[in-house]
């Protein structure tokens, strides 16, 4: 494989961060319930690492439901604040690897398809928006994962080529997102993404402690 120099560090943040999709799991399945439709497995793969708008969009389309999508993103936000203590916890190796980062004078940033007011209030819990150069949400981009525009405007904050930016993602949408930006792609599937397609990765990792990233991060 011929490696980059990189030169900046773009983070996913549900489920690569952070467990998130757990809460976001029982999230959707309360939301369903108050509606008398369901939530499944299956549903929360399909819609994994895509923007509000498609989210919502697909539970409603799913379970037959006539509400404007807004309306399910607004309650979604409710429900997940009053569980996320609950359950929230960083991923294995994520401190390390900031910690990595940052001796090393590393610029790193968050691109999420979370909301700006559920990613502060995730990265609040550990107070840890102050460690990143920026953060890019979903609410704030035109077209969301898999298309490449969120990654494709943090190279861009970053002043750098997408091809010296490593993409650290968990699902096949922000992985693609990324490919199409045309950044170095690492998958890092939790037990939720495992099954799905990362052929469009450079490279798959066991988790965010694997020695493969670092080694990614070394000078060239």
């Amino acid at each position: 494989m011929n490696l980059p120099k990189i030169q900046a560090v773009a983070f996913d943040m549900d489920g690569l961060m952070f467990n998130t999709e757990e809460v976001y799991f029982q999230t959707g399945c309360r939301l369903m319930e108050r509606r008398g439709g369901v939530y499944t497995q299956e549903m929360a793969t399909a819609i994994m690492g895509t923007p509000p708008e498609v989210t919502f969009g697909k539970m409603l389309e799913f379970n037959h439901l006539d509400e404007p999508w807004q309306h399910l993103q607004a309650e979604s936000e409710v429900v997940f604040f009053e569980i996320l203590d609950t359950y929230l916890q960083p991923m294995p190796g994520l401190m390390e690897l900031l910690a990595f980062l940052e001796a090393r004078n590393i610029p790193k940033a968050i691109c999420t398809s979370s909301s700006r007011k559920v990613m502060e209030g995730v990265l609040s819990r550990f107070q840890m928006q102050p460690r990143f150069a920026f953060t890019i949400t979903g609410d704030e981009i035109e077209h969301g994962k898999p298309n490449p525009d969120i990654y494709l405007k943090a190279a861009a904050q970053f002043g750098i080529a997408a091809e010296n930016m490593l993409v650290l993602e968990d699902s096949e949408n922000g992985c693609r997102a990324g490919a199409g930006a045309h950044a170095f792609v690492t998958a890092v599937p939790a037990e939720h993404s495992r099954h799905m397609d990362f052929s469009m990765a450079q490279l798959v990792a066991e988790s965010l402690a694997d020695a493969r990233i670092y080694q990614l991060l070394l000078p060239k």
